[in-house]
């Protein structure tokens, strides 16, 4: 099945609060478990490339204190309900000691052009960015320049499916709390996803090096290096 771009950017409101809205806490929690599990629990710069609403970098510091998270969007929509997502986290926590608005910072930043120097961050973790991106070989070979030389690496996202069974079948597998709306999101990212294969060979022409390829679910793939 042929990849399908859709907009590279969500960047209206209505949009992004609709995405907000589906229930991604399970998926959100196991990628923080996973991604943390990669990396050493001293203090470490974090590059959260493609933040959404910013939900990820919220699990993961709470669970990695010493952590410092850099979170970038180019959705400027996204990052107003990240910040949003922040100050509810801080309300809920009035009365327990935390650092959350020093650990993190939201930068309206494109991945394929990041304004970091080099060997920079010693983790680089995505999630659900790269189907977004017309040519993701830019993303990785700025991944690979803004990383630390042997820095932890944890992406994970949609594949395309092989045909267009599996594809209705996946959208409809995700159930009835998901209007229309977002339905139509999730098939759209999976026409625009990359197979496997194909991200195996853009990490491996980006130059970066003992990275391990897998999928995950029926739908995720991951790319990791720890």
């Amino acid at each position: 099945m042929d990849r399908i771009l859709e907009p590279e950017v969500m960047d209206t409101w209505e949009e992004s609060v609709a995405y907000d809205g589906m229930d991604f806490n399970d998926i959100n929690t196991a990628f923080a478990n996973d991604a943390i599990a990669i990396a050493s629990n001293h203090p470490i710069l974090v590059l959260d490339a493609g933040t959404g609403p910013g939900r990820i970098p919220l699990i993961m510091a709470q669970m990695r204190p010493k952590w410092k998270f850099v979170a970038v969007d180019l959705a400027e929509s996204m990052l107003e309900i990240a910040r949003q997502n922040l100050q509810k986290v801080l309300n809920q926590t009035a009365n327990q000691k935390t650092n959350l608005q020093e650990q993190i910072r939201f930068e309206l930043v494109d991945v394929k052009n990041l304004p970091y120097h080099d060997g920079e961050f010693d983790l680089i973790v995505s999630n659900s960015l790269i189907h977004h991106l017309p040519e993701p070989s830019t993303f990785f070979e700025e991944i690979k320049r803004v990383l630390k030389p042997n820095g932890a690496i944890f992406i994970r996202d949609l594949f395309r499916p092989a045909n267009m069974e599996t594809l209705n079948a996946l959208v409809d597998s995700i159930g009835s709390e998901y209007d229309l709306h977002q339905k139509q999101l999730f098939r759209d990212s999976l026409h625009a996803a990359l197979s496997i294969n194909e991200v195996k060979i853009l990490i491996d022409e980006a130059g970066l090096e003992n990275v391990d390829i897998y999928q995950n679910s029926d739908r995720h793939w991951t790319a990791k290096r720890s």
